[in-house]
């Protein structure tokens, strides 16, 4: 009899563990660590339109917020990950492929959602990935439509010839849009050369050697491309060389042109997930990645005007 009884409170009690983890605390109150990366417009934009929506759907008086930022550094982002962490906060967010590998690698039980992402395969190492990573973590993707990005290149600098690919190779992401880019401008018959820098300290000089050797910069969304956009600026400007740029805060600061997705609507869509795995109780590891489905044509008036570049038929200006 005592032994069932036994029995019997061990397994209320996995009951109630159980319910803490996918239902939320009993008191509808949330703890959510927020890790982004590094400062700049779109990922502060991913991040503030996280926050709006998960006060929107929780309460403002019901969600805490922990926010640390990487200043671009990974060893930061885990330091701070592991803080979250040791707090067992209910939620991770990690804005940006640094801050979503140092989640990763701290927790296996804590629910995160990453975004500003833009392959979970390639940030995660794995393979045959198919849309959902399982386990713990989900999110959204900053993943535009590379190939079009490509064909603009060829759109709007119908005389080039020589096109360099200026991103950090530290960054994986990165190389893998770079990979895709070179391949398509490559089969319609493009020279293509990688500029790659590991650390911001060398964008200047990468940056100049590429002005110098391209007739048109082509900059995927890169993190440290985007902290650097007015060093690049400085240097590409002065030589005419135009940049397309993968999303539109590295646009407005250095680029002509871009076909960018909206990082504030990537940041909502990931508020809301996060609301229906606290509140609701979604199974994370069964929530696919989500993508924003309109990236829009924008382009940069005061750039293209400076370069004697029209203004692209059918292209939005940057606000």
């Amino acid at each position: 009899m005592k032994a069932k009884r036994i029995i019997a409170i061990i397994a209320l009690l996995a009951m109630a563990l159980t319910c803490m983890t996918a239902c939320g605390k009993d008191d509808g109150k949330y703890t959510i660590g927020i890790c982004q990366l590094v400062t700049h417009d779109a990922l502060d934009a991913a991040t503030k339109g996280f926050k709006e929506a998960v006060i929107a759907g929780l309460g403002e008086e019901n969600v805490t917020f922990i926010e640390g930022n990487g200043a671009g550094e990974n060893n930061t982002c885990v330091t701070i990950v592991n803080d979250f962490v040791s707090k067992k906060v209910d939620l991770i967010m990690a804005n940006a492929t640094g801050a979503l590998q140092s989640a990763a690698n701290a927790t296996t039980t804590i629910p995160i959602l990453g975004t500003s992402i833009t392959e979970y395969g390639v940030a995660l190492e794995l393979e045959n990935f198919t849309g959902t990573v399982g386990g713990n973590i989900s999110g959204t993707s900053d993943l535009a439509p590379l190939t079009e990005q490509a064909q603009m290149i060829i759109d709007l600098v119908p005389t080039a010839k020589n096109v360099g690919l200026l991103y950090c190779s530290a960054e994986p992401n990165s190389a893998y849009q770079v990979k895709v880019v070179r391949e398509y401008l490559e089969g319609k018959g493009l020279t293509v050369t990688d500029f790659s820098f590991s650390a911001s300290s060398d964008v200047a000089n990468v940056a100049a050697a590429a002005a110098e050797k391209s007739d048109v910069i082509y900059i995927p969304t890169d993190n440290t491309a985007a902290s650097c956009t007015e060093t690049i600026n400085n240097v590409v400007l002065p030589t005419k060389t135009p940049i397309i740029a993968g999303e539109a805060g590295i646009c407005s600061g250095c680029g002509i042109a871009t076909l960018s997705i909206d990082y504030y609507n990537i940041g909502k869509k990931t508020g809301e997930m996060a609301v229906e795995i606290l509140k609701n109780g979604a199974d994370i590891s069964e929530m696919a990645i989500q993508y924003d489905e309109a990236p829009v044509k924008k382009y940069n008036k005061t750039i293209c005007d400076a370069l004697g570049i029209a203004a692209p038929e059918g292209y939005e200006p940057l606000a």
